[in-house]
């Protein structure tokens, strides 16, 4: 499988058990979005070998940030499992067959299916949001908040610490690490660790492999 987009080593010291890899704004991929009605500014993502890099087809999982400045329907993800949240604005809310999914509030991730036939409702203006999106039979994955004081215990896997909405501090296993607004960290831990925010409210971004074998394109 192949990491996207280009990443620079971290600043950080080795920790044992994790690989810490800094993602920087300047090198964040843009995709569109499979409806083509609008762009995802790709933070990070992994695609099958041979798929071509910002495209649907091979895509494993994705993290990413987008803006939606008008009601409109969203892409047909069907086999996909996708986690929301509102990190810019307000009032955004989810109109589907089944009933409403609610993002009317900022940095409260939501999860759904999807497949789901969606239309965006706007309540109070523009928003921008972040989405986790993986294959439902490659990856598993969760949205969290770290806030200022508070502490995520987490399980091996991939983890992106993300500084969507401003600087933030926090501490991988007692180590400071800070973040600049919009950049991120990955963490591929090997074995479980803990996560303390010390300033601000960053997301994290767990991803959860479901196979052992490599994806073919």
């Amino acid at each position: 499988m192949r990491q996207h987009p280009t990443t620079t080593s971290s600043d950080r010291p080795p920790i044992d058990g994790l690989a810490l890899t800094r993602l920087d704004p300047a090198d964040y991929g843009r995709a569109p979005w499979k409806n083509g009605g609008g762009v995802t500014i790709d933070i990070a993502a992994l695609y099958r070998d041979g798929a071509v890099a910002g495209s649907w087809n091979g895509l494993v999982w994705r993290l990413g940030r987008t803006a939606i400045v008008a009601p409109a329907p969203f892409s047909d993800l069907s086999g996909h499992d996708r986690q929301q949240v509102v990190v810019t604005g307000r009032g955004l809310v989810l109109d589907t067959p089944e009933g409403e999914i609610d993002l009317r509030e900022p940095f409260r991730p939501t999860g759904y299916d999807g497949g789901l036939s969606i239309v965006s409702r706007l309540e109070d203006g523009p928003v921008e949001v972040v989405n986790l999106i993986a294959d439902r039979n490659l990856a598993r994955v969760a949205l969290a908040v770290l806030h200022e004081g508070s502490a995520l215990f987490l399980q091996p896997g991939t983890h992106i610490v993300y500084a969507a909405a401003g600087p933030i501090a926090f501490e991988v296993d007692g180590a400071a690490t800070p973040l600049a607004h919009d950049q991120a960290l990955r963490i591929d831990a090997a074995r479980p660790l803990k996560l303390r925010g010390e300033a601000g409210r960053g997301l994290i971004a767990s991803i959860y492999p479901t196979t052992t074998e490599t994806p073919s394109a």
